[in-house]
């Protein structure tokens, strides 16, 4: 392995829509799981990771469902609330390879409009030689052509690299392509696995 390719949310960065709409409903789990499910839903959201921007999107969701009108709006003018912090842990792991030199790049769904919030917030996102911005290049994971772009803008060897995600479909679709993936548990699990590729990171502590 020469390049291990991180995603970020839920890998290296703690990110949930929850962490607003719970003081955003003031604690009523039912009001907020329906609106999270029903309004501003996934399906919604990934829209914007596609590159949809945000003006659109809130528009679309308010014109729908006036009555959440502030709710909604929310989402966007509130959105740096529904990041919970850094995971130390994976971070560490990071911080590891860096040092070692092995080569790091990031490819995240993320919408271009906020991505510039956790540059921002998050120092060790300077780590990455690069980060593929899912927002920027109008195409997302578990899509293949997310995959082809990043393999064919930094020159990679598949077979040679190796793809770190929460997601398992995600997971999938790089070992498709030929990448080295693997599912992101925790970062005691991440260490051993990286371990046994042969990549330099001390082992997790037993």
């Amino acid at each position: 392995m020469d390049t291990v390719v991180f995603d970020l949310g839920g890998v290296l960065v703690d990110w949930n829509p929850r962490y607003l709409y719970r003081k955003v409903f003031d604690g009523d789990e039912v009001a907020m799981e329906a609106f999270l499910a029903q309004v501003c839903n996934q399906a919604w959201n990934e829209r914007q990771d596609r590159g949809r921007p945000w003006a659109e999107a809130i528009a679309e969701a308010i014109a729908l469902h006036p009555a959440h009108e502030p709710h909604i709006r929310a989402y966007r003018e509130r959105w740096d609330e529904m990041l919970g912090g850094a995971l130390e842990d994976t971070v560490q792991v990071l911080d590891e390879l860096h040092q070692s030199g092995v080569r790091l790049l990031a490819l995240t769904n993320w919408s271009a409009e906020t991505f510039p919030v956790a540059e921002e917030r998050f120092e060790f996102l300077g780590k990455f030689e690069a980060v593929l911005v899912s927002g920027q290049e109008g195409w997302m994971k578990p899509e293949p052509e997310i995959f082809q772009l990043l393999i064919r803008r930094y020159g990679l060897a598949p077979s040679r690299t190796l793809f770190i995600d929460d997601v398992r479909k995600n997971v999938e679709a790089a070992q498709a392509l030929g990448l080295q993936a693997i599912q992101f548990a925790s970062a005691r699990q991440l260490r051993n696995d990286l371990k046994a590729f042969g990549l330099p990171i001390a082992p997790s502590e037993q």
